[in-house]
């Protein structure tokens, strides 16, 4: 039997968008229908974000201890015990779990339904025993991970995001596809744990970051002993002894295989469109995503979509963003615009990088003159006592010293870039940097050494020293 729900916000998805919008309306009192056929929590908690930082945290810990002779302080070579990282991943996963959880949003208010919900027509979503007919739709089901169409690969065994964390045996020979972030993060954490890793990239690893910044990461992973193959292209792969994998890539110097125990393919992720029933719907879509305008309304007009399945950035703070503008633009008009130039983003390798705003091409392309502030690490006395000196900030200012973008590459920049996302937001100069008091000794003091360099050419001006003359004539 078939019940009729008419709620005021019907939401498709339970990752970061979907809870985020969840939770807003009905604090706000609002009927709202959640459908999640999955696990609540999306992508981020269960596969991505979370159990990633869990394993690279361990990584650290292995890695900190191998460190230790340079502080005075000795150890043996770590031992790992792969099961107990598992564990320890999996309990972060469930300690989260409880703020996500079809309990806590039931308490909310909101009615969950743990079926896949799919569009019948422009107005009504049918998911299990019921028909919800809702004032508005909110489509949020993510992205999953991109599978490439590589002769062989559905004949081997492969791991993905949504698999890796599963692993109770660290594996010996891991060969990584994909250069990217994930790729990167993943191959410098299993090889601190102990893993041989060798990293296939058909292009450049991490090619879509700050040249300059990436290649000091690039670096960094390199000299833990990962092998970083770029400008290698798989071609096929296939099974290679017992349970081994052997992958074939062609390169400048000709075609090549490389064996290993266990194949990773990180190349990206795809939005989750399929079976949604959109063509029902009239919501405009292709492979990439759901197509929306600058309010993320859809095609359709009672329907939106937020995160992963706009064909965007794929961060879960991007679906948190998209959310607060779905939530605003429902329940009171006024949703303002999609703005990517205040989206920050990081990779949490050893060191980490951190971006937010206009890249230095990009700020050269829509403002013509700018500025280019840089400021190492090396000469910040707290990344010296943490023997942390590889590192740099670099500011990116209009010719007014308006902050328009900012990358760091170093320790901690993922907590450090939280100070320039505001800059940008709030469209603040780096007179605001400069006025500001910030403790010693910590690395956040990078951001007003480096806001300070944006004034060094102008000590050279002639005006200003026939100034401070003058001055001192008067005692």
């Amino acid at each position: 039997m078939t019940t009729t729900l008419k709620p005021d916000i019907c939401v498709i998805g339970a990752g970061s968008a979907g809870l985020t919008v969840a939770a807003a309306a009905a604090a706000f009192g609002v009927d709202v229908v959640l459908i999640e056929k999955g696990k609540m929590g999306g992508d981020c908690l269960n596969y991505g974000c979370v159990p990633s930082k869990a394993l690279i945290a361990a990584a650290k810990h292995a890695h900190a201890i191998r460190e230790g002779a340079a502080f005075g302080i000795n150890a043996p070579e770590p031992g790992v015990d792969f099961q107990r990282v598992h564990d320890h991943i999996h309990e972060v996963i469930d300690e989260i779990h409880k703020n996500d959880s079809v309990e806590r949003f039931t308490g909310l208010g909101v009615k969950v339904i743990q079926e896949a919900g799919r569009f019948a027509d422009a107005r009504t979503v049918v998911a299990g025993d019921y028909e919800i007919r809702a004032r508005r739709f909110v489509v949020a089901t993510g992205s999953g991970p991109l599978v490439p169409p590589i002769p062989g690969l559905d004949k081997v065994s492969y791991l993905t995001n949504e698999t890796i964390f599963d692993l109770t045996k660290l594996p010996k020979q891991l060969i990584i596809v994909g250069g990217g972030p994930i790729g990167m993060e993943m191959a410098q954490a299993f090889r601190r744990l102990g893993s041989d890793v060798t990293v296939l990239e058909a292009l450049k690893a991490l090619g879509k970051d700050d040249p300059e910044l990436a290649e000091r990461v690039l670096e960094s992973v390199r000299a833990d002993g990962v092998v970083i193959r770029e400008g290698a292209n798989v071609t096929k792969v296939a099974k290679f002894g017992r349970s081994g994998v052997r992958v074939t890539v062609e390169t400048e110097n000709g075609e090549e295989t490389i064996d290993g125990s266990h194949l990773l393919i990180a190349v990206g992720r795809k939005a989750n469109v399929d079976d949604l029933g959109l063509n029902e719907a009239g919501i405009d879509h292709s492979p990439r995503g759901i197509d929306v305008d600058n309010q993320l309304r859809t095609s359709n007009r009672k329907v939106y979509a937020a995160g992963d399945i706009t064909g965007g950035f794929q961060f879960t703070h991007w679906a948190g963003y998209h959310a607060g503008l779905v939530v605003r633009s429902i329940l009171f008009r006024f949703g303002g615009k999609v703005n990517n130039d205040l989206i920050p983003w990081a990779t949490y390798t050893d060191p980490e990088m951190a971006h937010v705003g206009l890249t230095e091409q990009q700020a050269r392309e829509r403002h013509g003159k700018i500025h280019v502030l840089r400021w190492p690490y090396a000469e910040n006395d707290r990344a010296q006592t943490e023997r942390a000196p590889s590192g740099t900030v670099k500011v990116i200012t209009r010719p007014n010293g308006r902050i328009v973008g900012a990358a760091i590459v170093g320790r901690n920049a993922g907590e450090l870039i939280a100070l320039w996302a505001m800059a940008v937001s709030q469209k603040l100069t780096v007179k605001a940097l400069t006025a500001t008091v910030l403790p010693y000794p910590t690395l956040s003091e990078t951001a007003k050494r480096v806001a300070v360099t944006y004034y060094t050419p102008k000590l050279d001006s002639p005006w200003l020293k026939r100034m401070i003359r003058f001055m001192r004539m008067f005692g």
